[in-house]
């Protein structure tokens, strides 16, 4: 299939699916469909990435900090003042479009964390697809812990539009990747077995989907209800689960009646504030650090005192190892055992390894080789 002919290959497909009536007759046509549409656009994707190996002029950002937190949005919703309200960063405002134009950096230092926060370009409709600088914004969310979708209070339905460019580059929100598992086998055919039984889609469906990507045997195991968007999602393996926080802007330049009015209109859970008047901007930082579930470590050198007014900032799930790889890059190599105190061991001074999951408020000593 050459290169050239991949998008009107798309076009074709999605003509099709638009000419077709959704009913239980042809959700396994329109669920196909859907399936070559993600692989074509997955070649497209891997012909787009061959050739854009250019300068990135400010979008390499490299991570620092407890966790990253990006902000996209369409151009002048008022993510620099955001930016700026939070962290004290002098990111260009203006009442104009495209006043960002790089990637700028700020830092929120909040309730002993440092979040590194990043003020994008703002993106416009077809971004995915390579419009303006889209493509680069986009790819800088995929390394984010949180993507702020702001937008303008007058303009609530360009939400989607956010939603659907990230989609398209393989970012998916507020949800988890699939809980399935597919094994490539050599005989047999595809055997599928339902710990949950499957109601968002057919066993035929999904068995022809994994022929579309050259399944022919295979072991599949259902552990919850899924649909053939996610089975895609699954199969291509190259997608990103991110939270995200909705930030409605702008609310001073409106009456409550037309607040509430706006408010029914948003799919995802949102904060309304005014980056300019101040408003509900404490809120905002306190609703950031706890969507990141931060947890406190207590670090206390072997022989020594339990170091209670430093905590190191981890990320809830973190294990022993986290915090070698935190501490210092040769400190996993130099690990010997860790002793731990807290809620995560049965006793105090209890042994632990790399992989033992670490809980609030433990205290930690790690004891390296000789």
């Amino acid at each position: 299939m050459s290169a050239l002919g991949i998008p009107e290959k798309i076009k074709a497909i999605q003509d099709e699916i638009l000419r077709t009536q959704l009913n239980k007759a042809t959700e396994h046509h329109i669920g196909l469909l859907k399936a070559k549409i993600a692989k074509l656009k997955r070649e497209q994707e891997a012909v787009q990435t061959k050739k854009s190996a250019k300068k990135s002029d400010g979008f390499d950002v490299k991570r620092t900090g407890d966790a990253t937190v990006v902000f996209i949005g369409l151009p002048s919703v008022g993510k620099s003042t955001l930016l700026n309200k939070l962290t004290g960063s002098k990111s260009s405002v203006g009442a104009f479009q495209f006043t960002t134009v790089t990637v700028v950096p700020g830092v929120l230092d909040y309730r002993g964390a440092r979040i590194q926060m990043l003020d994008l370009p703002g993106i416009i409709k077809g971004a995915s697809s390579g419009k303006g600088l889209g493509r680069r914004i986009l790819a800088v969310a995929r390394s984010a812990d949180i993507v702020l979708l702001v937008l303008d209070v007058f303009q609530p339905y360009h939400e989607d539009v956010l939603i659907n460019e990230l989609a398209n580059v393989g970012i998916r929100l507020n949800t988890k990747p699939p809980n399935i598992v597919i094994e490539k086998s050599t005989t047999g055919g595809i055997a599928v077995a339902q710990q949950v039984k499957l109601k968002k889609m057919s066993i035929k469906l999904l068995k022809d989907i994994l022929n579309v990507y050259g399944y022919t045997s295979a072991r599949v195991v259902i552990r919850e209800d899924i649909d053939s968007d996610q089975l895609v999602d699954f199969i291509t393996g190259n997608k990103t689960y991110a939270k995200a926080i909705t930030i409605l802007n702008k609310i001073d330049l409106v009456d409550e009646k037309f607040l509430k009015r706006v408010t029914k209109k948003l799919k995802t859970d949102f904060i309304s504030v005014s980056a300019d008047a101040d408003v509900n901007i404490d809120k905002l930082r306190d609703r950031i650090y706890d969507e990141l579930h931060f947890i406190r470590i207590y670090l206390r050198p072997k022989g020594g005192e339990t170091d209670y007014k430093e905590p190191l900032i981890i990320r809830d799930g973190s294990t022993v190892l986290d915090v070698c790889n935190k501490l210092h890059r040769r400190l996993r190599s130099e690990f010997r055992y860790g002793l731990a105190w807290g809620k995560s061991v049965k006793f105090g001074g209890q042994r632990v390894g790399l992989n033992h999951i670490l809980q609030d408020e433990d205290v930690l000593t790690i004891i390296k080789r000789r």
